[in-house]
């Protein structure tokens, strides 16, 4: 069975039911236990639930988001139903995106790399309308703050996501994109891409058991990351040469 198809079953594994309004399956009679290839199964459940609440953060769920929802979770014919039935049931839900957050961190072990990835899938669904408003922002803030990272780190990771526009003059600054001090040596700014590189591969998306379609999401990243390093090492090309 596809991680599609393990949705509803994940639900129910993870007693997650009552964030749906859903009933939860009892535990298991020898103790609690984690399903196998349930870390999986519950990134997915939560970006579908987060991404719901991402796309009513500014009062308004527009076919721009729903189509991004979809571009990011490319689900079989024949599941897209059951993903869309989830989405919807997050959307109506009174349970607050902070809970959904919260159980995403314990489920994925505070896992920061992964946890990132599943920020981008937010922000990706919030820049679908061609805008990033303000309560958008204010809302990925809040669920990066419960996902362990703090004002700085915030900031670096809006800026692989967030275009030009309102805040064209922070998001586009190549410095915020690498995470270095403005006036880094030359030497330090390729040691730190190569890094930077490796850590963001789009073949590590599939390695830390994320679903195929984030390897898109990898891509566009990386991509930032390295025209952000072209723009800071053009007048050093020689000297690295």
């Amino acid at each position: 069975m596809s991680i599609w198809g393990r949705i509803l079953d994940g639900v129910a594994e993870l007693s997650w039911g009552g964030l749906f309004g859903l009933p939860d399956a009892p535990p298991p009679s020898d103790g609690p236990k984690r399903p196998a290839g349930s870390k999986q199964v519950g990134f997915t459940i939560a970006v579908i639930a987060l991404g719901a609440k991402m796309a009513i953060a500014d009062g308004r769920v527009t076919q721009a988001e729903i189509r991004a929802f979809h571009e990011v979770f490319k689900a079989p014919p024949e599941e897209r139903a059951n993903v869309e039935y989830f989405f919807n049931l997050a959307r109506r839900s009174t349970t607050g995106a902070e809970t959904y957050a919260r159980q995403a961190a314990k489920l994925l072990d505070g896992d920061k790399a992964v946890l990132e990835d599943l920020l981008g899938a937010l922000f990706h669904i919030a820049r679908a309308d061609g805008r990033f408003d303000p309560s958008e922002d204010l809302y990925l803030h809040r669920i990066a703050q419960i996902f362990g990272f703090d004002e700085a780190e915030y900031r670096r990771i809006r800026a692989f996501y967030v275009g030009a526009g309102e805040q064209a003059e922070i998001e586009d600054d190549p410095w915020l994109i690498l995470g270095l001090e403005p006036g880094a040596e030359p030497e330090h700014i390729k040691q730190h891409w190569r890094w930077l590189v490796r850590q963001n591969h789009p073949d590590l998306a599939m390695g830390r058991g994320l679903p195929q379609e984030f390897v898109s999401i990898a891509t566009a990243k990386l991509a930032r990351i390295n025209a952000a390093y072209q723009q800071l090492i053009g007048p050093h090309s020689k000297e690295l040469a």
